[in-house]
């Protein structure tokens, strides 16, 4: 497992709460004694899905993802579901061992629930997310984060074709439309990091 010391103490001086594990089974399974009785948005990410967090969550919370709509719900609809809810839960495009964190969105609903609105939001970070510093965080973010997003959502897109690196194209397909960097916690919300030494989503 990564040695997360230093970006736990970084992280922690920047305001936020810091959790560490050594894989998904054991951060779940803190999660779902953290998390109960309230209801719960999700931002599109893999790594929740990797998680099982969906499934588990809902036996004993109330979850809006847009990703598992309900039967005659809109995606529009489960965005807003999910920006009122008690907690929210995102994961990140890249982190940087310097405390920055960064993510790279279409709409821009995932971004705006990390920063403002909810009681409490859980960033779940997988190892390899990790970064030394903010440029490499911002590179990893545009260049391997969205490409193989862009692919695993079959847009039409040059990145999309091969997954390789961002073009930084005009296609009505683009996802990278908006971009936040965290330099520290957000004044009017509090925010967990959940650092868990495996491989998760992209």
């Amino acid at each position: 497992m990564k040695d997360f010391t230093k970006l736990k103490e970084r992280l922690t001086a920047n305001g936020y709460a810091v959790s560490c594990f050594e894989n998904k089974e054991d951060a779940a399974k803190y999660l779902n004694e953290q998390i109960d009785g309230a209801t719960v948005g999700f931002g599109g990410s893999v790594t929740l899905q990797e998680m099982g967090l969906f499934d588990s969550l809902s036996a004993h919370n109330t979850v809006w993802w847009h990703w598992r709509l309900p039967e005659g719900m809109s995606v529009p609809e489960e965005h807003a579901k999910a920006a009122a809810a008690d907690v929210y839960m995102a994961s990140v495009n890249g982190i940087a061992e310097t405390g920055e964190i960064i993510n790279i969105d279409g709409s821009g609903n995932r971004l705006a629930s990390t920063m403002f609105g909810h009681k409490k939001v859980y960033l779940i970070v997988g190892e390899n997310k990790i970064a030394e510093d903010y440029e490499k965080a911002l590179w990893r973010a545009r260049n391997i984060a969205s490409p193989l997003n862009a692919q695993r959502l079959n847009r039409k897109t040059p990145c999309a074709a091969k997954a390789d690196h961002c073009y930084d194209c005009s296609s009505p397909d683009r996802i990278c439309n908006v971009l936040s960097v965290f330099w520290k916690k957000p004044n009017a919300v509090s925010i967990e990091v959940v650092l868990i030494g495996e491989k998760l989503g992209y």
